[in-house]
């Protein structure tokens, strides 16, 4: 396993992000234990969760199935840095959700309780709360942190003026800020690379890419449906009609190079300067050997520049679309 320094801070994390929103969704409790454990056996040692995972057990089911697992004790907790997630309404009444300083509170203490822990290495974020002001959040994680109950704060789905004006208030309050940012970025979903990127790069913050096989275009869509009676279907099918031209050319140089589709774009991430860790969120012991495997595949500037070709990207804003 390789590692890295999530953003500017001194922690070690490794080179992928175990995500969890299948466990207790798609991954039965057992399932969901041998795919930790075999996480760590691989060197794994980051993951991220989020108090509204949890599928048919409900919000805050996954955080409840890695408490659980935790709980089993033999260096599990010691040896994860441990992410999880707060925003989204735990329930429909007034304060249940976004980043005021009472739900920052509440919800810290409810995940810590699922968790079984007494302290989350990096609390993130979810979306950004536009009735919120900066003063009161890093306030209310000012608390937390000197309480010892966080170490680390994160945001997801930011924009990258977002992150600047965040990073700038934190600034005024002399504490640390932001180390990662949680992003929607994959071949076919570069975006980002306006200006979140940039963003990101001036305030020290690491990119943690999520969804980075795009739902499953960028994993063989075309090989599995040749291979199977298995048609996509609905937005999937949609998504998949736009690119068809695309994708099939990625997926005939995935061969020529002698791996599979899905491990290509988990290499091609892991290649971006900007980016500490992608998130595999595997429903499987084999979908996590899977993303394993791209730990490994190495592209060359030519095989880049080839993908470059086939999924053209963004240069930083302004430059991308002014002289």
């Amino acid at each position: 396993m390789h590692y890295t320094h999530l953003g500017r801070s001194g922690l070690k994390v490794s080179r992928l992000v175990l995500g969890t929103m299948n466990f207790g969704m798609e991954t039965e409790e057992a399932d969901s234990f041998r795919i930790m454990d075999a996480a760590h056996d691989a060197g794994l040692n980051f993951f991220d969760t989020a108090n509204r995972y949890g599928g048919k057990t409900g919000p805050g089911g996954t955080e409840k199935i890695i408490g659980r697992w935790f709980a089993q004790g033999g260096g599990r907790r010691e040896r994860t840095v441990l992410a999880t997630k707060l925003y989204g309404e735990m329930s429909d009444w007034p304060n249940d959700g976004k980043l005021s300083a009472l739900n920052i509170r509440r919800a810290l203490d409810a995940s810590l309780q699922r968790l079984q822990t007494d302290y989350v290495d990096l609390y993130q974020f979810h979306h950004i709360d536009r009735d919120t002001p900066w003063d009161e959040i890093w306030q209310a994680m000012d608390v937390a942190v000197q309480q010892g109950k966080i170490l680390y704060a994160g945001s997801s789905n930011f924009a990258g003026w977002h992150i600047a004006t965040a990073q700038e208030a934190a600034r005024r309050r002399r504490v640390t800020g932001l180390v990662s940012e949680q992003s929607l970025y994959n071949l076919l979903a570069r975006a980002i690379e306006l200006e979140v990127i940039p963003a990101a790069q001036h305030n020290g913050v690491g990119i943690i890419p999520w969804s980075p096989l795009h739902g499953g275009l960028l994993g063989g869509v075309l090989k599995k449906e040749r291979d199977s009676s298995r048609r996509t279907t609905g937005r999937a099918k949609e998504a998949l009609e736009a690119n068809r031209d695309r994708i099939e050319r990625y997926e005939n140089l995935a061969d020529e190079l002698g791996h599979e589709p899905g491990d290509v774009a988990l290499a091609w991430l892991l290649h971006q300067p900007a980016v500490t860790a992608p998130i595999i969120g595997p429903r499987t012991m084999d979908q996590l050997e899977s993303g394993l495997r791209a730990l490994d595949v190495q592209l060359d500037a030519g095989t880049l520049a080839k993908l470059d070709d086939i999924f053209p990207g963004h240069r930083p804003a302004p430059e991308d679309y002014a002289w």
